[in-house]
C-alpha cells in the first residue's frame, strides 16, 4: 500500500490548461495496464479557456475521456466526431497510429474530469485504430453509487459491465460516497488497484488519501473496504492485472525502445509538414484547429520504465 501524490503540468500549447498527474510517477508506472492519469478541474471556462487541445498523435496505447463536469467535442483521423458528458466514457484505441482533438464546447461553464491512458500489449498494439462511446452503467454498494466505465463490478444490483473493449483484465469506476460512509467492493484478487480522490478523503487499507492524491493497493484482495472521511467524496478506482512488459513513454507515442519512438515522431512530423498527410499513419483529422507539432527528442537514450513490484 502507498500514496502516490501528483505534480502539475501544462497541457497543450499557450493558455495550456493545468492537469495533476498522478501516473506516471516515481514511485510506479502502472496500476495494471493504466499507464497515465490526468485529473484536471473544477476549472472555469471562461477563465482558463477549458480543454483545447489541437490534432495530436497517438501509437500504443487506448485513451479514455471521463468527465464530472462540462462537455467536450472529439474529432479524430478514422471520422469520429463525438460530443461528450458525464455518464458517457470515450474510448479511443490508437493502435498502430491515429490523431485526434478536444475542445471543450463552451456551452457548459465548468471543465472537470480525467483523462486516461491504458497501454497496450505487443500482440495488440499494432491492431488498426477505431473509437467507441458507451454510456456507463450504474450500480449501487451500500450507500455508495458506482458509475462502471471499463470492465465489471458486483454491486446492490447485480454484475455490471462497462461496453468498452479492452485488451488486458481491467476494471475503472467513478464512486460518489456520502460522509461518514463504509462500504466494501468485491474485487478480483489478481488486480492491483489505485484511489484517486477527486473530492473529500479516504480510509483504504489503513492508508489515508486526500485530495488529488492516489492510493495503491498491491494485488491478493478479494474486497477493498473503503471509509469516507468528514465530507462527501468523488473517487476514481482503477484497477487490473499487472502489466508485465516494459514500456517507453515518451510525448504521445508508446513505444518499446528508443529507436520506435523516434520513427514515431518522424512520421507525425512529416505528416504535420504535409497538412495531415492523409496517407501517412495517423492520418487527418478534420476540423480539428491547430495541429501540435511534435517537441524535440531528448539528448539521452530513450529507456523504458522499470515498475516495481510489492
Amino acid at each position: 500500500m502507498s500514496i502516490l501524490t501528483p505534480r502539475d503540468v501544462p497541457l497543450g500549447g499557450l493558455r495550456a490548461m493545468t492537469v495533476r498527474r498522478t501516473l506516471p510517477n516515481r514511485q510506479r508506472s502502472t496500476i495494471g495496464a493504466w499507464c497515465f492519469v490526468d485529473h484536471y478541474g473544477p476549472d472555469e471556462v471562461e477563465l482558463t479557456g477549458g480543454m483545447n487541445l489541437g490534432a495530436h498523435p497517438h501509437t500504443g496505447l487506448q485513451t479514455v475521456t471521463w468527465l464530472f463536469q462540462g462537455e467536450v467535442e472529439h474529432r479524430d483521423s478514422v471520422g469520429s466526431v463525438q460530443l461528450i458528458e458525464p455518464g458517457q466514457v470515450n474510448l479511443m484505441t490508437a493502435g498502430a497510429g491515429i490523431a485526434h482533438a478536444e475542445h471543450s464546447t463552451g456551452r457548459v461553464p465548468v471543465m472537470h474530469g480525467v483523462q486516461l491512458w491504458v497501454a497496450l500489449t505487443e500482440k495488440d498494439r499494432h491492431i488498426p485504430p477505431f473509437f467507441e462511446h458507451h454510456i456507463a452503467p450504474r450500480t449501487t454498494i451500500g450507500d455508495a453509487q458506482l458509475i462502471v466505465f471499463i470492465g465489471s463490478l458486483t454491486g446492490d444490483t447485480g454484475t455490471v459491465t462497462a461496453g468498452t473493449t479492452t485488451f488486458t483484465p481491467l476494471l475503472g469506476a467513478e464512486i460518489l460516497a456520502p460522509a461518514g460512509s463504509t462500504f466494501t467492493i468485491p474485487v478480483n484478487p489478481t488486480f492491483e488497484h489505485g484511489v484517486l480522490v477527486d473530492t473529500g478523503s479516504v480510509a483504504v487499507a489503513g492508508e489515508i488519501a486526500t485530495k488529488d492524491q492516489l492510493a495503491y493497493v498491491e494485488p491478493g484482495r478479494s474486497t477493498l473496504t473503503l471509509t469516507i472521511g468528514d465530507e462527501p467524496a468523488r473517487l476514481l478506482l482503477l484497477g487490473g492485472t499487472p502489466f508485465e512488459e516494459e514500456l517507453v513513454m515518451w510525448w504521445n507515442f508508446i513505444g518499446r525502445n528508443h529507436d520506435e519512438i523516434v520513427a514515431m515522431r518522424e512520421q507525425w512530423q512529416h505528416d504535420v509538414v504535409h497538412d495531415g498527410n492523409p496517407e501517412g499513419i495517423f492520418g487527418h483529422v478534420e476540423h480539428s484547429g491547430s495541429t501540435i507539432p511534435a517537441p524535440e527528442m531528448p539528448h539521452v537514450q530513450l529507456r523504458p520504465r522499470k515498475l516495481p513490484r510489492p
